[in-house]
């Protein structure tokens, strides 16, 4: 009897984007229907538009260079060959090739030979280490630029929260004219803020998927440096939260007394 293998192995060990963006959509749907009309929501809707590019681009870097891959091994050959032919048609060896009559044997002709060949072998070198580096440079440059937008969206849901103080929602102080509107329960806000850092961890993960698919260290940390961020502003929403939820417990405690 052969080994007892799992239907499930490996299923647990990859991010799956069609889930990421599920669970976007599902909290995009919980936002409109918590706060209509809220610009929140539309920011949702554009995480959720970039997941989905997320996911295609994403897969389509990390599948491997077909073209670049068949061309290598041809130009190498092809190089060789060229190569060991310049050098016979220039170059007498006793027996096995046949000597040109306007072949000349002097030293000067000699190194001049041997000069052309070492040329022509550095250029190839050349030519072989550039195709073989432009591919995974076109794919990090397409990866950066992605992820660049990913950090922007971060910080438009930093944005969103940026105003939203528990303690003066509890404690109802005195507003200015240039004071934001604050109509949210105590309740409300809870939810809002809580949205918020659902949205941020979320796109730490649609980040994620780049690094997945693309083993490229500068790609690696440049998703390492967006998830980063998005939880050190969550961390900092979450003590909005705590402060929140302090509050109305007092204020409940109060309110009983």
């Amino acid at each position: 009897m052969g080994p007892i293998r799992s239907p499930h192995r490996g299923v647990y060990r990859a991010l799956d984007a069609g889930k990421i963006i599920g669970t976007i959509d599902r909290l995009k749907a919980r936002i409109e229907e918590r706060f209509p009309g809220a610009s929140l929501g539309g920011v949702a809707a554009d995480l959720g538009a970039t997941a989905r590019d997320t996911a295609q681009v994403a897969k389509e870097l990390g599948r491997p260079d077909w073209l670049l891959g068949t061309l290598l091994p041809l130009l190498f050959v092809t190089v060789c060959v060229g190569i060991a032919y310049y050098v016979a048609s220039t170059m007498q060896v006793a027996g096995t090739v046949r000597p040109s009559p306007n072949l000349n044997t002097e030293p000067t002709n000699l190194l001049q030979t041997l000069d052309a060949t070492i040329n022509t072998v550095v250029l190839a070198g050349i030519a072989i280490v550039f195709l073989t580096t432009v591919g995974p440079r076109w794919k990090r440059h397409r990866a950066l630029k992605a992820l660049h937008q990913l950090r922007s969206l971060v910080h438009v849901i930093d944005m969103h929260q940026l105003t939203k103080d528990p303690s003066l929602v509890i404690e109802g102080k005195q507003d200015t004219v240039a004071s934001p509107k604050r109509e949210m329960t105590p309740f409300q806000l809870g939810r809002y803020l809580d949205y918020c850092s659902e949205m941020l961890s979320l796109t730490g993960k649609v980040a994620a998927l780049y690094a997945q698919d693309l083993d490229d260290p500068v790609v690696i940390e440049a998703v390492n440096d967006i998830e980063m961020l998005a939880a050190n502003l969550s961390r900092k929403i979450w003590q909005k939260i705590a402060i929140l939820q302090v509050a109305i417990d007092s204020a409940q405690v109060r309110a009983a007394s």
